[in-house]
């Protein structure tokens, strides 16, 4: 799978800014700490499409040189032996990942100190 920008939700958005502020961590390792946590909870399956009036993110400075190890995480947790995903599915699912995976770290980061506990896999 190739693609160049993302963009998420205006939702999630609002939450990366509030996230940054409690964290002092960017949005785009914000985002890597969502996807994370969004793909440990399993797949998105039919979960309905975020739209697509937030911030945009290059796919570099989202992953940067480990785009190819998160998007193989993608697809493991995403498609099973007897089912084949094109790159545009995976793509929608990627973007219902990060939004699904804000919404579970906005609601356990407060401080900076929670955001270091959740990087380390300790409850936050």
């Amino acid at each position: 799978m190739h693609f160049t920008k993302l963009k998420v939700s205006s939702e999630a958005t609002g939450r990366l800014r509030m996230l940054r502020q409690r964290s002092g961590l960017t949005p785009n390792l914000l985002c890597r700490m969502a996807l994370t946590s969004s793909l440990e909870m399993g797949p998105v399956g039919g979960m309905a499409t975020p739209e697509e009036s937030g911030q945009e993110f290059n796919a570099y400075t989202l992953f940067g040189s480990d785009q190819p190890i998160f998007l193989s995480l993608l697809s493991l947790v995403e498609t099973s032996d007897d089912e084949e995903l094109d790159d545009e599915e995976l793509l929608r699912r990627l973007r219902c990942h990060i939004d699904r995976g804000i919404g579970y770290i906005a609601i356990r980061i407060d401080t900076p100190a929670d955001a270091a506990r959740l990087l380390s896999g300790e409850a936050a």
